[in-house]
């Protein structure tokens, strides 16, 4: 009896040791921790801002939160190159067209670089829309394009916040014409006049600007390089470029559009005559087609992988054929889309082949992992450019300055019709440290315009008293709040919701950026595309924010995770994994 006693003893004992090892072994719940990833408030205390708030928000409902700041290069590596982010803060590239979504959402993209969806999302549902309003014109896109801003504010791959009016300071007493602050756009420059009181002998814009990297970098395919900036876009032509919400024949004299059932829509663009690029070299119709090809694929089929360039694949992707027919014309081919949304296509910059094709090569960078496929012409600094625009590169020191001379032999520089009368002959660029820095360079009179658009809060010292001006413009480069769906949980769309709703929109616009900015529940916010149901009225009709007037309710944000599945331990308010 002792035997059978001491055998169960030892039994017990075994299942208990069993029972504590299977304990030992299961992991503890963790606590959610997310990093959030912006740039320094020197480059864009906006930006700063809203991670700051979105920060405490976080560490509120129990996320262990922190914000690291990278300089923007980076940031434009971490986000758009490599994924390797939690969630970022940041502005999106402007846009003309809706169909900018394709690229920014359809998981065709899932894989590529660039803002081809670099939230990684994939939804079968949003696929089949986002390809549907490109074959839709009139009512059926309106409605198809309404169903899409639905399905982006359900799935929530970011948080939209607001669209910030772009603020820039002006001199009037040597050039006139600023087009109200419009500077985003490369035309702005070219109609700009000779003040009536003005100095004859002016011959050179001066501009300022805080970020630098257009003067270490040149290459308008470098997508962590490149951030909208109409200097770059006046050294390089388009076959057609955005003027005033239309779209006008630039490198192209004529475009002949057509439709049919066998081959969809085909635009046959004519050149204008006697183009060049700016070492002499005739532009032609080879160059456009090499462009196309080249954008498609850097590579030119020459490695292992497919290499198309980040920066314009959205509208090089809308390209399914181009054939030279001339030394002055090429016929491409788009499909089964509508010549409002094909126009697109058309407004990249055409390169030279006899510069570009030599960097057709592997090439490693660090940071940037070539495991996705890096050619030459994505890391090229490009220092000494040939375009063919309107201007071309005179002298550049890094970091501090740049110039860019007239290019005379432009086919629209000149008196002429359809021509521009550019009143300086060089535009002389130079850095500033801060926003604050660039305003009082103009003031000054050092300079004639801020390039960048500066924080609201330098309007406190500029007086907009003759011969200053100060001019407030709309700007369709959204600030919107990134999650990365490759990671968990970001994955889960409920999650993504629950993020979505610890931001008041309305609130950031009038703190962060003192009323210059309008809070918006999504991206087509403030265009005719924008559904009705989603116009703002105080409050984000799918995302309402869990709070009133910026403060944070806690409980009934964190009731939004326990609704998303998500447990809180009882000790300390953790939001466990």
């Amino acid at each position: 009896m002792l035997g059978g006693v001491s055998a169960g003893l030892a039994a017990g004992s075994a299942g208990c040791l069993q029972y504590a090892r299977s304990l030992a072994n299961r992991e503890s719940p963790e606590q959610v921790s997310v990093t959030i990833k912006t740039v320094p408030a020197d480059d864009d205390e906006a930006a700063v801002q809203i991670a700051r708030t979105l920060q405490k928000n976080m560490t509120a409902v129990g996320i262990d939160a922190d914000i690291e700041l990278v300089e923007i290069t980076r940031l434009f590596r971490d986000v758009l190159l490599n994924q390797a982010f939690d969630v970022y803060v940041g502005q999106f590239p402007p846009y003309h067209d809706p169909d900018f979504l394709r690229s920014a959402l359809h998981s065709t993209f899932v894989t590529e670089q660039g803002w081809q969806n670099p939230f990684g999302v994939s939804d079968l549902g949003l696929d089949e829309q986002l390809t549907a309003q490109r074959t839709t014109a009139g009512a059926d896109r309106q409605r198809t394009v309404a169903d899409v801003a639905n399905s982006v504010a359900e799935i929530q791959p970011f948080a939209t916040v607001c669209f910030p009016e772009e603020i820039t300071v002006a001199r009037t007493d040597r050039f006139g014409n600023w087009d109200g602050g419009r500077f985003a756009k490369p035309i702005s420059y070219l109609t700009l006049d000779q003040a009536e009181s003005g100095p004859d002998d002016a011959t050179t814009l001066g501009l300022v600007l805080t970020d630098d990297r257009i003067t270490k970098n040149l290459n308008p395919i470098a997508v962590e390089y490149r951030r909208p900036n109409p200097l770059t876009d006046l050294l390089y032509d388009p076959l057609m470029r955005r003027e005033d919400g239309d779209v006008r024949p630039w490198l192209a004299g004529d475009v002949t559009w057509r439709r049919t059932e066998a081959t969809g829509v085909t635009a046959t663009v004519e050149l204008r005559e006697e183009t060049s690029f700016h070492d002499g070299e005739a532009l032609t119709a080879a160059d456009v087609v090499f462009t196309y090809r080249f954008l498609d694929d850097t590579s030119l089929g020459t490695g292992d992988m497919h290499v198309p360039s980040p920066t314009f694949r959205g509208r090089t992707s809308l390209v399914e054929s181009i054939e030279r027919l001339d030394d002055r014309t090429v016929q491409i081919g788009f499909g089964e889309t509508t010549e409002e949304v094909a126009v697109r296509a058309l407004t990249v910059p055409i390169l030279p082949a006899h510069v570009w094709e030599a960097k057709t090569g592997s090439a490693n960078l660090a940071g940037i992992d070539i495991s996705e496929g890096v050619t030459q012409a994505l890391v090229w600094a490009n220092t000494d450019p040939v375009g063919s625009g309107p201007f071309r590169l005179e002298s550049r020191t890094p970091a501090e300055r740049l110039v860019l001379s007239r290019f005379d032999d432009h086919p629209l520089i000149g008196t002429g019709p359809e021509q521009f009368d550019v009143p300086f002959e060089r535009i002389a660029v130079q850095v500033a440290p801060s926003d604050g820095a660039a305003a009082s360079l103009v003031t000054e009179g050092t300079v004639d315009a801020t390039g960048d658009p500066v924080h609201p809060k330098v309007l406190e010292n500029v007086t907009g008293e003759e011969p200053i001006e100060r001019f407030v413009a709309d700007s369709r480069a959204f600030y919107h709040v990134g999650f990365n769906a490759r990671r968990e949980p970001f994955g889960n769309v409920r999650f993504r919701q629950a993020l979505a709703r610890l931001l008041d929109s309305e609130h950031v616009a009038e703190t962060v950026f003192d009323g210059y900015a309008a809070p918006a529940a999504t991206p087509l916010a403030g265009t005719s595309w924008e559904p009705p149901e989603f116009r703002w009225d105080g409050t984000d009709p799918v995302v309402p924010f869990a709070g009133t007037d910026g403060d944070l309710d806690a409980p009934t944000a964190r009731a939004t995770f326990r609704e998303a599945g998500y447990a809180y331990d009882s000790d300390e308010g953790r939001l466990l994994k």
